[in-house]
């Protein structure tokens, strides 16, 4: 299983970076998405939304009877499906087919990890509507996004720059803050004006944000105008808080 996870570009750059604290961080992402979601549906079905690599679902394999992987990234998805062929009960499928009538209120377990703060503020709603609609009335909804406001901005900016010099991941695409911005991120100060980029793909233009300006109690108000939040939880370093910590986590129920 080690050998499948490794050959994730994601999981290359992430858990099995070279950089300590790096695959640290995002190690104790993954190791805790798996307990919430095993705790919220073992032996259920699980959709996850946004599933990039399929990390979570070669990682998870075996907890869960029906596991769907979703993501809007088509070679993404090709991808998936030919280097997690062998995996019994899991298939890929673009996100856009989530539309469709038959998807409606059957997952028992959704996740959602490391995409909303990538959406621009009108995707951001369409996607938290697709989730309270495709999860079932007893399900839960599992959404993690990382914090970038507050006092541990300063630290992931100095280890984002450790690992750029180092050459690790894709670190030296990492967006930059003026001295100002950097202090009024780390007040947590009204946000920062989001910077929002315009890519090709296969399906056409797509708009989407980086991680510049994304203020997690946003969305964390946009959450619980849809679902009751059950459990708020932060990794690394789980008794610190948003303080020093690199993920917030939301388990969730529908209304």
């Amino acid at each position: 299983m080690n050998d499948l996870l490794r050959s994730g570009d994601y999981a290359r750059k992430q858990i099995y970076c070279p950089s300590r604290v790096v695959a640290w961080s995002h190690g104790s992402r993954f190791r805790l998405a798996a307990r919430l979601a095993a705790a919220a549906g073992a032996g259920r079905s699980l959709l996850d939304y946004g599933c990039g690599d399929g990390t979570f679902i070669a990682l998870t394999h075996g907890t869960f009877r029906d596991v769907v992987g979703c993501d809007i990234d088509g070679a993404q998805l090709a991808d998936c499906r030919r280097r997690l062929a062998g995996l019994d009960g899991v298939h890929f499928m673009h996100s856009g087919e989530l539309e469709e009538e038959g998807h409606a209120g059957i997952y028992d377990v959704v996740t959602c990890m490391e995409v909303l703060e990538h959406c621009v503020d009108v995707e951001r709603l369409r996607v938290l509507a697709t989730l309270q609609r495709v999860v079932s009335a007893a399900g839960r909804v599992i959404i993690s996004v990382p914090i970038e406001v507050g006092p541990a901005l300063l630290g992931k900016q100095l280890f984002r720059a450790i690992a750029a010099w180092r050459g690790h991941g894709d670190y030296h695409h990492r967006e930059t803050y003026s001295p100002r911005e950097l202090v009024a991120a780390a007040l947590a100060r009204p946000r920062l004006a989001r910077v929002e980029y315009d890519v090709g793909t296969p399906a056409g233009r797509m708009r989407y944000c980086g991680h510049k300006g994304f203020d997690w109690r946003i969305l964390e108000a946009e959450i619980a105008a849809r679902f009751t939040v059950e459990e708020r939880r932060f990794t690394p370093l789980p008794g610190l808080g948003a303080l020093l910590n690199s993920q917030v986590w939301f388990v969730c129920r529908p209304r």
